[in-house]
């Protein structure tokens, strides 16, 4: 493929140049364009036989150089896509098109020392080099200016996506990766660079191969930028880490999984079909007491999947009257009830190409379990007020507490509908059953927490551990970060200590160190006794609301307590 040099000046014909000698003594090694600064203007594309064609194909042709003719052009030129070497020849300037002809010589004489004098090979071979350089990394390498269309993509890229460079180059990455590789991490967006842009970012990514299979990418973004620091495009370069993430699933390393944390192997099992859901589009319920992260769950196969540049859109069944719901599931028209001022799209609309998802699925009433049947059979909704219905694509994964077997059973929940949606069911353990992931969350959301206050290093003791373990948690994640949120709230030092955790922990679970009682069950409060309650007191130096605080009871159980057997020794409050 021929070295491609753009020229640009004021007007837009310069065919001149293809005849010069000089690029007939290159043996058709190099291709010249010409392109003019009125945007209306056509251009004309010689030296390659290419004709005449539009100023849109040459924004999306990569260049190996680009001349500006006058200081006009270098200054008013748009630059196509790509980092190519610029030259300005400032000197060219003319008031018209005839004066600027009178300057062929002049032109004729630079492109022949151009390209006769050794500039523009020493030009290439140093172009060259640098492509040599990083076709040699096994990392793919991807880079493109501020209109996202590539203009490099290494061997390692090809090698890793299995496309090919020509088909690569010159185009949007948008338009070329279906899902984007940079997913939700992308910050050119619709032409406007977002805030961080200028700031390195590493995140994962996805990618459907060729061969159907679902791909997972380590990824790393760069801002390119120019002379000044202004950001001019990006650089990403990416390592295929599928056989590395399945290794570590299997041997039980896996700490979290696209929000999700926990390395459990019911967890690990989970991740496993949130993967094998990715190339799907089945319908999924995701079952679970309140508090176990369903929709975390679910927005963990929407981004795995081939719809994650489409919208995730959530809806709580159980929040809203049926006549709303309704209206905000399938939108509804001006004037079709009080209150309705304006057109309004529903969830299924905004939710197109995308996923929608529908907690508390089985507080459905029975009429709107008919309306969302039909919509899941026909992939039509239609607006409440309307008379016309309107055609949706959307992934459905629904969410409930409630075992919609035994509603099926009792007839509360149609079984036609139930079948349409449990295609492929989920069932999510709660927090007692995978105890082993506490000290992983609690440390997750200490870290979190600390660095949205703007705290330093924070620790548990290892008493304090012992009592999140124990406990039984019936509200599940979500009553284990409000703990640990609790905890922050009273703790003045570095390390988290039993006495900072919410009051029902203690109570159900801790008892000091040092201080035997009764076993019980885990949730249950200990037996106080002569001896504990003693103990308590020694270590409280006599306070008893700091004792019944230690013993993890309310001051009024252990004064009851105090009062009905024998008088002690009298001790301060």
């Amino acid at each position: 493929m021929g070295k491609m040099i753009l020229f640009v000046d004021r007007f837009h014909d310069l065919s001149h140049i293809a005849e010069n000698a000089a690029l007939r003594e290159s043996d058709g090694a190099f291709s010249i364009t010409s392109a003019g600064l009125e945007p209306r203007r056509r251009f004309t594309g010689c030296g390659d036989g290419a004709g005449t064609v539009d100023f849109a194909s040459v924004a999306a042709t990569c260049f190996d150089l680009v001349i500006t003719l006058g200081k006009e052009a270098a200054d008013r030129c748009a630059l196509p896509a790509g980092l190519p070497a610029i030259v300005h020849w400032d000197d060219m300037d003319a008031p018209d098109e005839a004066s600027f002809r009178d300057k062929t010589v002049l032109i004729d004489e630079r492109v022949h020392a151009l390209f006769n004098h050794g500039f523009c090979s020493a030009l290439l071979r140093h172009h060259a080099r640098a492509a040599n350089i990083i076709d040699s990394l096994r990392e793919g390498i991807i880079a493109h200016g501020l209109g996202r269309r590539i203009f490099l993509f290494s061997k390692g890229a090809e090698r890793i996506t299995g496309a090919s460079c020509d088909e690569i180059v010159g185009r949007d990455c948008h338009e070329l990766f279906q899902p984007r590789l940079c997913g939700e991490s992308c910050v050119f967006r619709d032409g406007d660079l977002t805030s961080e842009a200028t700031i390195e970012s590493v995140y994962q990514a996805h990618f459907l191969a060729g061969d159907g299979s679902n791909r997972q990418f380590d990824m790393t973004r760069l801002p390119l930028l120019d002379e000044q620091g202004m950001v001019i495009g990006a650089l990403v370069t990416f390592t295929d880490s599928t056989k590395l993430r399945d290794l570590e699933q299997r041997l039980g390393e896996t700490e979290s999984f696209a929000g999700i944390i926990g390395r459990d192997h019911r967890m690990l099992e989970i991740y496993g079909l949130i993967r094998d859901l990715a190339d799907s589009d089945f319908p999924v319920v995701i079952n679970g007491e309140s508090g176990t992260g369903k929709e975390l769950v679910a927005a963990a196969i929407h981004n795995e999947s081939l719809r994650r540049d489409g919208l995730f859109v959530p809806v709580n069944c159980g929040a809203l009257p049926e006549g709303t719901l309704e209206s905000e599931l399938f939108g509804h028209v001006r004037g079709s009830f009080t209150g309705a001022i304006r057109d309004k799209k529903g969830r299924f609309e905004l939710a197109d190409r995308g996923t929608l998802f529908l907690d508390e699925i089985g507080d459905l009433s029975l009429a709107m379990q008919v309306k969302l049947l039909r919509v899941l059979q026909e992939g039509i909704v239609e607006p409440v007020g309307s008379e016309t219905t309107r055609k949706v694509d959307v992934r459905v994964v629904c969410a409930t507490n409630r075992n919609l077997k035994e509603m099926v059973a009792r007839g509360t929940f149609r079984e036609d509908l139930y079948y349409r949606l449990a295609v492929v069911p989920i069932e999510l353990p709660p927090l007692r059953e995978r105890r082993n992931d506490i000290p992983l969350l609690a440390r997750n959301f200490l870290d979190k927490t600390t660095g949205r206050l703007g705290r330093g290093s924070m620790l548990f003791s290892d008493d304090t551990l012992s009592v999140l373990m124990n406990y039984a948690w019936p509200g599940n994640v979500r009553q284990l970060q409000n703990a640990i949120q609790f905890a922050l709230i009273k703790c003045r030092s570095a390390t988290i200590l039993p006495e900072h955790l919410p009051p029902e922990i203690l109570a159900a679970t801790y008892v000091p160190v040092g201080i035997q009682h009764t076993p019980g069950r885990v949730g249950r409060r200990p037996k106080l006794t002569n001896e504990i309650v003693e103990r308590a007191l020694e270590k409280a130096g006599g306070n008893k609301a700091k004792a019944a605080r230690l013993l993890g009871v309310g001051r009024a159980t252990l004064y009851n307590f105090m009062n009905s057997r024998e008088p002690a020794t009298a001790v301060a409050d």
